[in-house]
């Protein structure tokens, strides 16, 4: 699979404004600077599609983006503590409004850093996502950041720690395009079912 110019449609703020896709679409979530953007980027073959920062909380709407053969939706990053009671409320009703349309879902990249153990947002997330049998795979982001026996190694406490198969869950680099075969081979797959 070959992605070509791909680009940014639009903004929501609320479900008001939530796109109806009209083809397959893929959410990426995930706990703030889990690396959502850099992973769009890096998907796009573009450094600044989505907007990178290294202050986490930057995503507080829901970007859409045309990938040709699917449309992408960047969700707001959870679990920053920086911010206020009333802005981490508005943030969980878009997520919970979101993915009540969950016929408009063909999948869920469920963003992780590599590095790190599921918190308890990422728990919540994940039961959230079985709860509603909407399907996902976990993306181990950041893998650059460790040797390739390291990065199996996380992989392998990611999986356990979730309850999930190996295969569920890609270790990728969004800095060095490190796994970026595999998950747009996963991103066929997910094309072909969505299709049937």
């Amino acid at each position: 699979m070959r992605i070509n110019g791909a680009k940014f449609i639009t903004s929501a703020a609320s479900e008001k404004q939530f796109i109806v896709p009209d083809r397959p679409m893929i959410a990426v979530a995930g706990r703030s600077n889990a690396g959502k953007s850099t992973l769009i980027n890096m998907l796009a073959g573009q450094k600044k599609l989505a907007k990178t920062s290294s202050a986490p909380g930057r995503t507080r709407l829901v970007n859409y983006f045309d990938f040709g053969q699917f449309l992408l939706a960047d969700l707001p990053g959870y679990g920053y503590a920086a911010v206020s009671r009333e802005e981490k409320a508005k943030w969980a009703k878009t997520l919970d409004a979101f993915f009540e349309r969950k016929e408009h879902i063909a999948h869920v990249f469920l963003l992780s850093d590599i590095r790190r153990d599921p918190s308890e947002d990422d728990f919540t997330m994940v039961e959230f996502l079985n709860y509603h049998m909407i399907p996902f795979t976990v993306i181990a982001t950041k893998s650059d950041k460790l040797s390739r026996m390291k990065a199996k190694e996380r992989v392998r406490a990611v999986a356990n720690g979730y309850g999930l198969g190996e295969g569920n869950v890609l270790a990728v680099s969004g800095m060095t395009g490190d796994g970026k075969d595999i998950l747009l081979k996963k991103i066929e797959a997910i094309l072909e079912t969505a299709s049937c």
